[in-house]
């Protein structure tokens, strides 16, 4: 009797819970959003472009792992674990297209042309769909329509801006590219800028809450006269299932890893001299995808492993093989990469800009961006003090991860 009272209660709690409709271009954060609201009861409906559970793209995980692509094996990744089937809608043509815009667009003018018309007409397949719930949850540049609709329907409204402002992004690309003539394409000059910005600026005014994955997200909405005052910071966390024991002394060269994409957002120059400085003293693995000249690429196969970018489901040999990740970005939200390697006992070298969770000199070092000599000189300490590295990794697993996801989700249900 005691357990049909409890259900009852439950059930009634359940219907007094707001519910959000959850719009999410990509698997960002491994579909963690619409997942922890669905586990509390308060995933109304979530809208994707491409997922491998629903429209035909399910049908192409029939396919052996061994005769996949690396491209159509990040697709059949695309899952959204511990997420109610029915509560998805996947607009699959709609995302194909997408991919293949982007691919097409062979400069920065065309990318952000790209990004303006995804989300806009992400939003416009939403809103035919009408909005259900209490509220909305969107992203960044992606959720404009959809926060206008609410508003006037009088929905809550959530957005969570997940990197800098592109305005604060544009500026930083820009000096790098002074900085590193040769890297990439020069930036054009964008007749799209502005309204992309302004885009992003509209979606602040109308959010009842900007969740922000770092300080450094909070305080450059500020610089750009952003509301800070309705700026929430909310880490990110990753669950117990993203997990390696702690590392055991090795012998041989310090093993470096970076996992990304290969470009100046993420510091890749970085990188490179330091793997040119530590010839000797470290080994260097880069992963993800590849985003600089061919000059560029040369220089960093000349002096570090380039992997290139592989499916999810092979990640985790790299963290295994590591011994230290270094993530030194120019910008970023919160690198989820710097939390997986913390899970993965991994000691972690980031900036102030890449929004990560590590506690300098427990768990890892923060380094201030640009940096080199403060990096090598990092690596060059767990490079010669053993005793240290095995310390630093077994606080980043004990102190990271895991306790750190259920204050992020616990948290998350609080703020919505």
């Amino acid at each position: 009797m005691q357990s049909v009272i409890q259900s009852i209660y439950q059930s009634k709690v359940g219907q007094n819970k707001d519910k959000f409709t959850v719009a999410q271009l990509g698997a960002r954060g491994h579909y963690a959003i619409p997942r922890l609201l669905d586990e509390a009861g308060q995933l109304e409906h979530f809208y994707t472009d491409i997922c491998a559970v629903k429209g035909f793209p399910k049908y192409l995980r029939l396919i052996p792992p061994k005769f996949q692509s690396k491209s159509l094996a990040r697709l059949t990744g695309r899952i959204p674990y511990g997420i109610n089937p029915n509560l998805i809608t996947a607009f699959s043509g709609f995302g194909f297209e997408y991919i293949s815009r982007l691919r097409k667009a062979s400069s920065a003018f065309e990318i952000t042309k790209t990004f303006l018309w995804a989300g806009k007409t992400f939003g416009q397949l939403v809103l035919r769909q009408a909005l259900r719930g209490n509220g909305v949850y969107v992203f960044n540049t992606a959720g404009l329509e959809l926060l206008q609709a609410a508003k006037q329907t009088g929905l809550k409204t959530v957005m969570e801006q997940t990197i800098a402002p592109y305005q604060i992004e544009y500026q930083l690309l820009q000096e790098e590219q002074a900085l590193h003539p040769g890297w990439e394409e020069p930036l054009q000059k964008n007749e799209y800028l502005a309204e992309y910005i302004e885009r992003e600026q509209q979606e602040w005014s109308l959010a009842d809450v900007i969740l922000c994955g770092s300080d450094f997200v909070r305080d450059t909405i500020q610089e750009c006269q952003g509301p800070k005052e309705r700026c929430v910071v909310l880490p990110y966390g990753i669950d117990a299932s993203f997990q390696l024991s702690a590392k055991t002394p090795h012998q041989g060269l310090l093993r470096v890893l970076t996992i990304g994409s290969v470009g100046l957002r993420k510091g890749i120059p970085y990188v490179l001299e330091a793997a040119k400085q530590l010839k000797g003293k470290a080994i260097f693995r880069v992963v993800g995808p590849v985003q600089v000249l061919p000059d560029a690429v040369a220089a960093l196969h000349e002096n570090l492993e380039l992997v290139g970018q592989v499916p999810r489901s092979q990640i985790m040999a790299h963290y295994d093989w590591a011994d230290v990740f270094l993530l030194p970005s120019i910008c970023e939200g919160s690198a989820i990469a710097t939390y997986e390697a913390l899970a993965c006992s991994l000691p972690v070298i980031a900036t102030p800009n890449t929004g990560s969770i590590v506690e300098d000199g427990i768990n890892g070092f923060i380094v201030p961006i640009r940096d080199v000599d403060a990096i090598v000189m990092k690596l060059e300490s767990l490079c010669t003090q053993p005793e240290l590295l095995v310390t630093m990794s077994k606080m980043a697993l004990e102190k990271s991860i895991f306790s750190h996801f259920t204050q992020y989700k616990q948290r998350l249900l609080e703020i919505v």
